[in-house]
């Protein structure tokens, strides 16, 4: 049976992912100057104006307001920005549910998934892989050809043909960039078509039936902040699985390893990939919950979607035997309390054969 499923990437220059670099970029600083800092602090970005708010216990000083500003240029744009800060500190209630003398309690009761699968060597969905692949050329021509038309804002989307579950070909890409004003739809689209396409779709998947489909609503001049607002946080499918895997209910950037939206998210996908990878099933999801101050799990549920190629009683010791899912040894075994984070915040949390992330590792 043939179906079509498609993902969808952005960049950095996109107002949501520019809050969750400004989010994850303050995050970092202060995991630098110290480890065990509690953060959950958030940006929202419209035209000219930045508000970063949220909770922190630290001992570090924050600057704020040149994170933010210092992030903007670093992406690309040149605009003068306005700061304004709301930060506290993290409630007394829930500091002394997570932080106990003899565990780490988990810092949010949720959900959370982990997900792989075989269609391709970063154990990720097709479709994702390559929506990331391309949003991130498009970020490499923009800060490298000194010619270029481009500007830091763009989408991206993939459509794959599936056969019986197996990926057949490229249906579709979707490309939308901002561009300087001197550019015509024709000069976007040819230079999108040579710089970002054919260095990241030329393979057997392209046949003479694939469509190209780029800045379908003509010209994308004003972009970024002034063309959209942005907020931390609002991307969750982006950075997960491209709608393949399910998702929990948090997302990852401005959050400390404590919390485990973010930390148990990480653990559950380095057990899918892992459970993956050794060649016990095709696919894999894993849902885990948790309670607030609980160092535990209360539930952990794998899913192979009966690709599995040995038995589910055999999978689960697998898992039980080589994992360990309390929030203590999460953060632990993942080496979580570093400044690690500000390079996750774009094009994807999993998958990236660019970074080494401890929860993309396969064990031996």
């Amino acid at each position: 049976m043939k179906h079509y499923y498609t993902s969808e990437s952005v960049t950095v220059g996109h107002p949501d992912k520019t809050c969750d670099t400004i989010a994850d970029s303050i995050l970092d600083y202060a995991l630098s100057v110290d480890p065990n800092s509690k953060m959950a602090v958030e940006a929202t970005i419209k035209d000219e104006l930045i508000l970063i708010y949220g909770e922190c216990n630290t001992t570090a000083d924050i600057p704020f307001e040149k994170i933010a500003k210092d992030t903007m240029k670093e992406i690309g744009f040149k605009d003068e920005y306005t700061v304004m800060v709301k930060v506290g500190k993290q409630s007394s209630e829930i500091n002394q549910a997570v932080v106990k003398e003899t565990e780490v309690g988990a810092g949010d009761q949720g959900i959370m998934y982990g997900f792989a699968c075989d269609e391709t060597d970063s154990y990720m969905p097709l479709t994702i892989d390559l929506a990331h692949r391309l949003a991130k050329q498009l970020q490499y021509v923009f800060r490298n050809d000194p010619n270029t038309i481009l500007m830091p804002d763009g989408k991206t989307q993939v459509t794959i043909e599936y056969e019986d579950g197996v990926v057949k070909r490229i249906d579709t890409v979707v490309v939308s960039t901002q561009h300087v004003a001197s550019a015509s739809l024709k000069d976007v689209q040819g230079y999108v078509m040579k710089n970002v396409i054919e260095p990241i779709c030329k393979n057997e998947l392209v046949d003479e039936n694939t469509k190209y489909i780029i800045n379908p609503s003509g010209s994308f001049i004003v972009g970024g902040s002034f063309g959209d607002s942005g907020t931390t946080g609002r991307k969750i499918v982006v950075d997960t699985y491209g709608g393949h895997g399910r998702i929990g209910g948090g997302c990852f950037s401005s959050k400390d390893p404590s919390k485990v939206d973010r930390s148990a998210a990480y653990y559950s996908r380095y057990v899918a990939k892992n459970i993956v990878a050794h060649g016990l099933a095709k696919k894999c999801e894993i849902q885990v919950s948790y309670a607030i101050g609980i160092a535990r799990p209360l539930s952990i549920f794998i899913d192979t979607y009966g690709t599995n190629t040995v038995s589910e009683a055999e999978i689960r010791k697998y898992v039980d035997d080589n994992f360990d899912f309390s929030v203590a040894n999460i953060i632990n075994e993942l080496d979580l309390r570093r400044p690690i984070y500000k390079q996750t915040a774009s094009y994807g949390h999993f998958g990236r054969r660019d970074l080494d992330l401890p929860w993309e590792r396969i064990k031996d």
